[in-house]
């Protein structure tokens, strides 16, 4: 059995890579979590986990994230990822993520209104909602990545 994580943080960050996996890698390392391993994990916040934006994690730690990210190869592109996070008084949060091809502020507006649709879907009380976006013009081959790395 796995521990339930009791923090989290939300992050983002884009890049230009000379292939579409380097430019993954730059935006992790932009994002702050490029020297981690991430396992992906769905989009729900365990009861009780804290907020902490400085949450350092250890090198090579196994960490469970949702992201989105997008990668493109059409220069001058604008692409963008987006994370929300939805809390409750008492209860599990939801996490959301987005990645296309829009503007930041669309995508926060588009990641908002699906925490917002995800909190009525289980009939929660949305209390606080957490959010991280990005926006990149593509040159060559870029990417934009959000995530909600979860820790113990």
């Amino acid at each position: 059995m796995l521990p339930t994580p009791k923090m989290y943080k939300v992050v983002a960050g884009s890049s230009e890579g000379r292939s579409s996996l380097t430019a993954f890698d730059g935006a992790l390392l932009k994002a702050g979590i490029g020297n981690i391993n991430l396992i992906r994990v769905s989009s729900i916040l365990p009861p009780g986990a804290v907020y902490k934006p400085d949450l350092e994690i250890p090198p090579g730690s196994l960490v469970p994230t949702a992201y989105g990210s997008i990668v493109c190869k059409e220069p001058g592109k604008v692409i963008a990822a987006a994370v929300g996070v939805g809390v409750s008084e008492n209860n599990f949060g939801v996490i959301m993520e987005y990645s296309g091809y829009s503007t930041k502020q669309e995508a926060e507006e588009t990641i908002r209104k699906m925490v917002e649709e995800a909190f009525a879907l289980r009939g929660m009380k949305l209390v606080d909602v957490k959010i991280a976006a990005v926006e990149h013009t593509v040159e060559k081959i870029g990417c934009a990545l959000a995530a909600v790395p979860l820790w113990y």
